[in-house]
């Protein structure tokens, strides 16, 4: 039987990417999906051999044995899908399952595979049932294909569909939960074809503010002056929390706001998980860092929250000399108790 190499669709196809854009289209012709939280991932199949690949480029196949198996075992032996890899967690999406799985050892790897399996989420087909490219197809046709793909897996558990919407008001409720329960929403041209490796569609983010403690800072590299801000949140424990950074601080203001800071240098600073140590959530290159006495508080925009912490680095919004640091919690970023309006993996509208 033909392997990989002899389907339509080359292993190193770069997948379609989004431009960030403020707000969700108002023209016609566009298609809303959600923006799955999760890893980015084409998929491809001929026969027994099974290939994963990361929007880098990257086999994921290691990391991801069971979606390997589950995608082997499918009753359609030839195929070309993009999607998004999730795992859920107490019934939500979590990035931070899916970090865990890229460890290097494999026993590792394969136990939390059994305890935490993931799921691909499809969203694109780029090879019809006649074994044919669906690359330069307009999405309306791609999507009929994949939805004739996903019926013919009998309701694989392991694959799922992702909805699509042309009502902008749907996609605006499922924006609502972006930052909670989805990353956002995507806007695709109807009549578009598949552009690999460019930014032919369009990515819209909730953004939200939470006010920080600042409880510690860096230094710029090779100066005297601040870097970043350290932020932080006080926690059930009353103990303050470290939670991510901030560096978007202009050079007039860095003399006079690093007088400030070093007149507040002391103490603890964070006085429960503190930045610096080992720790896959390191965005910053160094480990030193001036902690603060817990005066200062921040407001600042953030995109994503991932195990209580900023997935990125959030921008400087304003100071806040009215807000006590106490008042400073995590409430103000955990997802609300019940979220609604999130669409379904497994309807198509």
């Amino acid at each position: 039987m033909p392997g990989l190499s002899d389907l339509p669709v080359p292993l190193d196809l770069p997948p379609m990417e989004a431009k960030l854009v403020d707000e969700v289209p108002r023209e016609s012709g566009w298609r809303f999906e959600p923006k799955w939280d999760g890893f980015r991932c084409l998929a491809f199949r001929a026969g027994d051999e099974v290939a994963l690949r990361a929007k880098s480029g990257k086999p994921l196949d290691r990391f991801f044995p069971d979606v390997v198996a589950a995608l082997r075992a499918l009753p359609v032996e030839r195929f070309v899908v993009d999607g998004e890899l999730t795992i859920e967690v107490e019934g939500r999406l979590s990035f931070e399952a899916l970090q865990l799985r890229l460890h290097p050892a494999e026993s590792r790897v394969r136990k939390l595979a059994a305890a935490q399996p993931a799921a691909l989420t499809l969203f694109d087909c780029l090879m019809d049932a006649k074994g044919r490219s669906l690359v330069e197809a307009p999405l309306s046709k791609r999507r009929e294909a994949l939805e004739a793909f996903v019926a013919r897996l009998g309701g694989a558990p392991a694959v799922r569909l992702s909805p699509f919407t042309e009502d902008r008001a749907r996609a605006c409720r499922w924006l609502d939960e972006a930052g909670f329960v989805l990353d956002g929403v995507v806007a695709k041209r109807a009549d578009g074809p598949y552009v690999p490796g460019e930014r032919a569609m369009l990515k819209i983010k909730k953004i939200r503010t939470a006010d920080c403690v600042v409880g510690g800072f860096r230094h710029a590299k090779g100066t005297e002056a601040v870097g970043s801000l350290l932020l932080g949140l006080y926690g059930d424990d009353g103990l303050l929390h470290h939670v991510g950074f901030t560096s978007t601080i202009s050079n007039a203001e860095r003399p006079e706001l690093t007088r400030r800071l070093e007149a507040l240098a002391g103490g603890s600073g964070f006085t429960g998980n503190a930045p610096g140590g080992p720790s896959r959530w390191s965005t910053e290159r160094t480990g030193e860092w001036t902690p603060l006495r817990p005066e200062l508080v921040v407001e600042v925009r953030y995109d994503q929250v991932t195990g209580e912490r900023f997935r990125h680095g959030t921008k400087l919004v304003r100071w806040r000399p009215d807000k006590a640091p106490r008042q400073c919690t995590f409430e103000q970023i955990r997802p609300p108790a019940r979220a609604g309006g999130v669409p379904s993996a497994t309807a198509s509208r």
